[in-house]
């Protein structure tokens, strides 16, 4: 036998191989199947990857990078401030202070160059320029002001829940839970920016951390005034060894007059508020009606004369 037919036949018989195993690999697994309908298989990395949406998976990944290398050539500010301002608006999408410039930079460049493809072919050179000035600088700042609007915002909402969950806290520590327990409870009845809140609280004191540095981390993530109050009078009284349900009733009872002195003051600027409205909206069309028909007296009269 030559070696040419030697080699032939090792040839065919690897290429049979190959073939057979992969006829192999391609048969259903009937087995696997039949188990899998009684069991749960759990899923691999890559499976539960790919069922996540296509922007999840690539498109939002390429642009939080995309922002960060931005942010990092982008004006320098204060980073602490600016990251403490993102924790108190709550860390909208889980935006970082690199990422936040990028999206300054970004906006910016992008409502400059919409203002300049607008205005240089329909306007002259200098108002061009002037607009597309504009343009640039109200997207640099139109996320400063989102920022700000959604910092207030959150705000407002934790001090409208604050009363409230501070009563359901003093009743429960009250009837012999834990001041822990009482906070699950809060976190369990409601679900709202104050219950994250607490809920990170909870979260922090079970990876170790003390009770006090987490609920000092926890007013300086709300920046809320009465947040701050409520955290130093537990932290106080777990120093001291005072009562905890008595600083509790005491907080509470504090929160509700300042609830309703806040909608007292609210309630004494409304009248200011609803001037302006009253005076440009309403007043004119007043006028109208009133005045309306005795225009045409009147100018018949001054064309008499």
């Amino acid at each position: 036998m030559t070696p040419i037919i030697i080699f032939g036949v090792v040839l065919v018989a690897g290429l049979a191989l190959i073939i057979f195993g992969l006829m192999r690999s391609r048969q259903p697994d009937v087995i696997g199947d039949r188990l899998s309908q009684f069991t749960e298989r759990a899923m691999t990395l890559e499976e539960m990857e790919l069922q996540q949406p296509f922007y999840e998976r690539v498109l939002l990944p390429m642009a939080r990078t995309l922002l960060a290398t931005l942010g990092k050539y982008g004006p320098k500010q204060s980073a602490e401030r600016l990251r403490v301002n993102l924790q108190q608006a709550g860390n909208p999408g889980g935006i970082t202070p690199p990422m936040f410039v990028g999206l300054r930079v970004v906006l910016a460049i992008v409502l400059f160059g919409i203002f300049a493809v607008v205005t240089f072919t329909t306007m002259e050179l200098p108002q061009a320029a002037m607009y597309s000035a504009i343009g640039l600088v109200l997207g640099y700042m139109l996320p400063v002001m989102w920022l700000g609007r959604r910092v207030s915002q959150r705000k407002k909402n934790i001090t409208k829940a604050l009363p409230d969950a501070l009563d359901l806290l003093t009743i429960s520590v009250e009837a012999g839970l834990a001041f822990d327990l009482a906070l699950q409870r809060v976190t369990d009845k409601w679900d709202d920016e104050l219950s994250a809140e607490f809920k990170r609280v909870l979260s922090d004191t079970r990876l170790g951390r003390a009770r006090r540095d987490a609920l000092k981390d926890m007013a300086t993530r709300t920046g809320v005034e009465d947040i701050q109050t409520f955290v130093a009078a537990v932290i106080q009284a777990d120093q001291l060894g005072v009562s905890l349900s008595k600083i509790l009733r005491i907080q509470s009872d504090q929160m509700r007059v300042r609830r309703r002195q806040r909608a007292e003051e609210a309630a004494q600027k409304a009248p200011i508020k609803m001037l302006f409205p009253m005076v440009f909206l309403i007043f004119p069309a007043l006028f109208v009606v009133i005045l309306g028909p005795a225009v045409p007296k009147i100018m018949s009269g001054i064309g008499g004369l």
